[in-house]
């Protein structure tokens, strides 16, 4: 019994290898639900090998770092550096070189590294993914590669008239599972038998259709002593005309479902609705329920987990802000880039990318700041994963969304009781590409040409080598349905007719009084305005700003503590004389509602205020002294 319980105990404890070739934002959201069902289902330490392009590597290593899974290591390969292994291959498959570059992981991966299992994006696992590393025990000594036969007649070559495929061992195998016996293929030599394989057969062939596949296929092929085939419920094959429901009879039987069909979710099936309904459920599943220990196993905590275990040890649970402080330290999951993304830097290095976050309940403003604004965007979505996958189907559905790729979206996923949104801002401006920001709020509309407006008052006003922050001044229409004003003097007309408002003028003067509008009216060259307190104004700065301090959450000195900040920093407050933006109607927040009604709230922010005070003084000395006797004065 005793040894049996060490078998379990070594079995449990021990490190199974995975790796995955992923290039881009699709791919990368892919590799996420696959990474989701892999880690539900398992019980042992896990170790990622990602080959990526630089896309990829940007968002995956991001996401595990801010994921913080216990018992999961990630290394990532750079796919640029392996391109001309196979660059000289010609293959008509849709995942281009990508799809060639498992053929080099012996070389890729770790020279110690000695078993791995391969797997493609686009699956799904079912099971704990130890019983298909245990399959590695089963192997004979002369095994080195473990494959399922492709359950398409593809290899048969029977489809249609005059179709060839390249040669394969009766049906063929299919590569989005595999086990790779690297210590054994490097001994036998692995990288010049598949180069001679491939070469010989593109003699006849000229090309490959299905990428690595057919060139694995073709080794084994000659050599197929070396293949130990699978049971075919390890990869079970959901493209169209496949024998894939010969792979089981009860759900209990599903190991690994593999959506290897260009058509996805929408593949032809008797069970398809079974598999999408699987499958969705990862695709919605709250990542952060992924982070549990494993039983029995100890893992090396990373040096950012044993940090953040201790400064919550140091939290006094009995404090009343105890929950504000508990906040500021958690870690939000955060996936960038999550739909396609291309921005190219303009010659002039003028350009200014807005800034802004949101959550479900503003999406509808989207589509009217796209029309707006047509430079560069970075948003930063606080979202839930099920939310995150209603976003993607709205922005694929939309035609003004889906045709503007110059909009950064990334996700933030939500946690705690808090609106993080000071963290979710900072993650927006991190990942702007551009000189200059324009800091703003979704709910807002830009003036129509407020875009060539901004980089050219970049200019004029000598942002590069000065510390400024241009005041964009805010108004605000109390009516759902506005007929936006497309000058100056048309928005004056409609301010004098009130049918327009300067922004919070009725409810928090403070906040916006320090632009003074009345010397806007006139106007014709920008003006300097003083710092004053809980000013609180939309600004254009140098990407190098100040990041928001993220001790505020939910509702109240989110901004007044930036500007704060950026005055400490002695930047000049400078309002453009021919800039607007318009704040459009909405329902109250959850979080303005928590402030009104909770007197605790309320004193906690003040606390905060304080703290903040505090650290700003001891922060910039004398040049902060004047925000404690304007805090003492209120």
């Amino acid at each position: 019994f005793f040894f049996l319980l060490l078998l379990l105990v070594f079995a449990f404890l021990q490190l199974i290898h995975v790796a995955c070739v992923c290039a881009g934002h699709n791919a990368s959201r892919d590799v996420v639900t696959l990474v989701k069902s892999v880690l539900f289902h398992r019980r042992n330490p896990l170790h990622f090998h990602f080959i990526t392009d630089t896309v990829a590597n940007r968002i995956l290593s991001s996401l595990f770092q801010s994921w913080m899974v216990p018992s999961v290591q990630v290394s990532f390969y750079d796919a640029d550096e392996l391109k001309s292994e196979v660059s000289w291959i010609p293959n008509k498959h849709y995942s281009g070189i990508y799809g060639l570059m498992k053929l080099t992981l012996t070389k890729a991966l770790p020279s110690d590294l000695s078993k791995v299992i391969v797997l493609d994006t686009d699956i799904t696992f079912a099971t704990d993914i130890a019983e298909l590393w245990g399959i590695f025990r089963k192997f004979t000594d002369k095994q080195v590669i473990g494959l399922v036969e492709n359950q398409s007649d593809w290899y048969l070559g029977n489809l249609w008239k005059n179709h060839k495929p390249w040669p394969a061992l009766g049906r063929g195998f299919n590569t989005g599972v595999i086990l790779l016996y690297l210590e054994r293929l490097r001994r036998i030599g692995w990288e010049q038998m598949w180069r001679l394989t491939a070469e010989r057969e593109l003699m006849s062939m000229l090309s490959t259709s299905l990428a690595d596949q057919d060139i694995f296929n073709a080794f084994i092929k000659q050599n197929p002593v070396l293949v130990h085939q699978l049971p075919c419920f390890w990869n079970v094959q959901l493209s169209d005309h496949t024998r894939s429901e010969q792979c089981y009879t009860e759900v209990s039987d599903l190991k690994v479902i593999h959506w290897n069909s260009p058509k996805k979710l929408r593949v032809k099936n008797k069970h398809v609705e079974f598999f999408r309904n699987l499958y969705l459920t990862f695709l919605e599943y709250d990542g952060n329920l992924l982070r549990r220990e494993l039983f029995g196993c100890p893992s090396q905590a990373s040096p950012d987990s044993v940090q953040l275990q201790s400064a919550l040890e140091e939290l006094d649970e009995d404090d009343q802000c105890y929950d504000f402080r508990r906040e500021r330290l958690t870690v939000h999951r955060v996936h960038l880039y999550f739909l396609q993304y291309e921005y190219t830097p303009t010659e002039d290095d003028t350009d200014v990318t807005l800034v802004a976050q949101l959550s479900m309940d503003r999406l509808q403003m989207l589509e009217a700041i796209c029309k707006h604004w047509e430079g560069p965007i970075s948003l930063a979505l606080y979202m839930s994963d099920a939310e995150a996958q209603q976003f993607l189907r709205y922005a694929q559905a939309s035609e003004v969304l889906k045709n503007r790729k110059n909009v950064g979206y990334h996700i933030v996923y939500k946690e705690g009781q808090f609106y993080p949104v000071n963290l979710v801002r900072n993650v927006a401006l991190k990942n702007a590409n551009t000189p200059y920001v324009f800091l703003t709020d979704v709910d807002f509309l830009p003036m129509y040409g407020l875009y060539d407006y901004l980089r050219k008052s970049v200019v004029q006003l000598d942002m590069a080598h000065t510390k400024k922050a241009l005041v964009v001044p805010a108004f605000e229409t109390l009516r759902y349905r506005l007929s936006f004003p497309k000058s100056k003097a048309e928005l004056l007309s409609m301010l004098d007719m009130g049918t327009l408002y300067t922004f919070r003028y009725h409810v928090w003067p403070k906040g916006h009084a320090p632009t003074n509008y009345a010397k806007w009216r006139t106007a014709t060259t920008p003006y300097k305005v003083e710092w004053e307190p809980d000013f609180e104004p939309y600004v254009v700065v140098r990407r190098d700003c100040p990041e928001y301090d993220q001790r505020f959450v939910g509702f109240g000195w989110n901004k007044v503590s930036h500007i704060m900040e950026l005055d400490a920093q002695e930047y000049d407050l400078m309002v453009l004389p021919n800039a607007f933006m318009i704040h459009m109607p909405h329902a109250p927040s959850f979080d303005i509602s928590k402030f009104r009604s909770s007197s605790s709230y309320r004193n906690c922010l003040n606390t905060l205020k304080d703290e903040f005070h505090q650290d700003l003084s001891r922060k910039y000395g004398s040049a902060a002294l004047k925000y404690l006797t304007a805090q003492r004065n209120i």
